[in-house]
């Protein structure tokens, strides 16, 4: 059994739906060590997310900001927790809905991806600043 971790930090980015396949598996080579596993990408922030979705068409990225913003809109007057702002709360709820790690399967050294799937970085924050993922891989 191979057991690897590295923490890959993303730069900043705008609100909405982010690839990031080819930078987790750029920051973390030691997959290609693996003939059969298990690969976490955990996001270490309560304000963005992560899930597995569309990777050819931008517009299915769009249509998820969009949708996110109106399931979750800014300015209810029922939230309390507004310290950094009107995104603040949307933010956790989106980022709770959406969860804070994928698990991807390996096989031969490569994610088992389908052929449209790719990694999503969730910024749900107008100025989330950079991102910190721990990635951790594991198999034989």
């Amino acid at each position: 059994m191979k057991i690897y971790q590295q923490q890959l930090q993303l730069r900043a980015r705008a609100r909405g739906f982010h690839l990031i396949t080819a930078e987790v598996l750029h920051s973390f080579p030691q997959i290609s060590e693996i003939r059969m596993g298990m690969c976490q990408v955990f996001i270490q922030h309560t304000s963005a997310s992560l899930t597995v979705n569309e990777n050819a068409d931008p517009t299915v990225r769009q249509d998820f900001e969009m949708y996110f913003n109106k399931a979750v809109p800014e300015n209810d007057p029922d939230y309390l927790h507004d310290y950094e702002g009107s995104d603040d709360m949307p933010a956790h709820l989106k980022a709770a809905m959406l969860g804070f790690s994928v698990m991807l399967p390996i096989r031969n050294g490569k994610l088992a991806l389908g052929t449209w799937q790719g990694i999503y970085l969730c910024e749900h924050r107008d100025h989330g600043g950079p991102r910190n993922l721990m990635i951790t891989a594991w198999g034989e």
